[in-house]
């Protein structure tokens, strides 16, 4: 005898063929009925507007990046999508909203290699990226530029140098421990053997600030915040930390041309949803963001944030932010950096 109770559960008894045809076709339609409600629901996407969070403050390269994947995405879609800003703990806090969301298909995080450096640096963690996260797609690879005032180093043999004259080292700006400029300077000081410590500033602004007046010897920074002081003259590019040299910077030599081996550190801006989400709504999103960041206008745009865009499918680049999270913690282990 069978029996669907009034939360849906499904009842059976062994009838007297001591048969389970009955049960067993009971939970086949339940089953059914389940894969049936979530093609709806997928299809029905979007049913609302899209929030994209952005884990640091409007102006920066990551929300910049944002706010043009919003523009352009939306206006392929016809769909409303609203960029949101939310602060804090080294972009954690974004990044944990996004993490516990709905899964839903209506909140996108845009983050960057931050990411998955967080695991091996924040002891409490309210999530891990491999896990609660989704890969749509990496959008952009920006180096980060090594600089300095414009009135010390020359280059980044007279930086080293000088860091090795002082037994105790040197000091250099960063965005929060664990950041990309963090692993960054870490990266080149342990190649280049010379010892540095770390004073965290809230934001690439200030850090370039206290590096423009001397009171910091060099900072990772992201390009963009960066170039017009770069062309002013107020600071000077000795490096950048990519592979390759940045389209804008092209002048300025990588930190492996000037002979520093393993210490490049590629910087990059992706995409993520919560890992639940329906892979069609992921699927769909990544075609509008590669068409999106496909058009002239769009490719222009990445340029002066010296970066080129990146091309991975959702299932590459999940398996490109393991390896990331992987390299990261062995980078940590190496530079003796102790989680907070």
């Amino acid at each position: 005898m069978t029996g669907v109770d009034g939360i849906g559960r499904v009842h059976c008894r062994r009838n007297r063929t001591g048969g389970w045809a009955v049960r067993r076709k009971g939970l086949l339609s339940l089953a059914v009925g389940l894969i049936g409600v979530a093609a709806a629901a997928a299809q029905a996407w979007p049913s609302k507007p899209i929030k994209v969070i952005v884990p640091v403050t409007a102006g920066s390269a990551m929300d910049i990046v944002a706010r043009l994947l919003a523009d352009e995405v939306g206006r392929q879609m016809g769909h409303t999508f609203v960029v949101e800003n939310r602060t804090g703990a080294g972009g954690t806090i974004g990044a944990a909203a996004v993490a516990t969301a709905e899964p839903d298909g209506h909140t996108i995080l845009i983050h960057t290699t931050a990411l998955t450096i967080h695991p091996s640096t924040f002891a409490n963690l309210p999530y891990h990226p491999a896990r609660d996260l989704s890969g749509i797609m990496p959008v952009v690879n920006t180096p980060l530029v090594l600089v300095v005032s414009a009135n010390k180093y020359r280059s980044a043999a007279e930086l080293v140098a000088a860091a090795k004259a002082k037994p105790e080292g040197i000091n250099y700006a960063t965005v929060g421990a664990g950041a990309a400029a963090h692993l960054t300077a870490e990266r080149f000081r342990l190649s280049a053997g010379f010892k540095a410590q770390q004073i965290p500033f809230r934001g690439a602004p200030e850090a370039i600030t206290e590096v423009m007046t001397d009171r910091v010897e060099f900072f990772f920074s992201p390009i963009l915040p960066a170039l017009p002081l770069l062309r002013d003259g107020k600071i000077r590019a000795l490096a950048v930390s990519s592979a390759k040299r940045a389209s804008a910077l092209p002048e300025v030599p990588t930190t492996l041309e000037l002979g520093y081996a393993n210490s490049n550190f590629e910087f990059w801006i992706g995409t993520f949803m919560q890992a639940r989400t329906p892979r069609s709504v992921i699927d769909r999103l990544y075609q509008e963001m590669r068409t999106a960041i496909g058009k002239k206008e769009a490719l222009e745009k990445l340029a002066k944030l010296g970066g080129e865009p990146m091309h991975m499918t959702p299932a590459e680049f999940d398996r490109f932010v393991q390896q990331q999270i992987e390299a990261s913690a062995e980078l940590v282990k190496a530079a003796g950096i102790k989680p907070n």
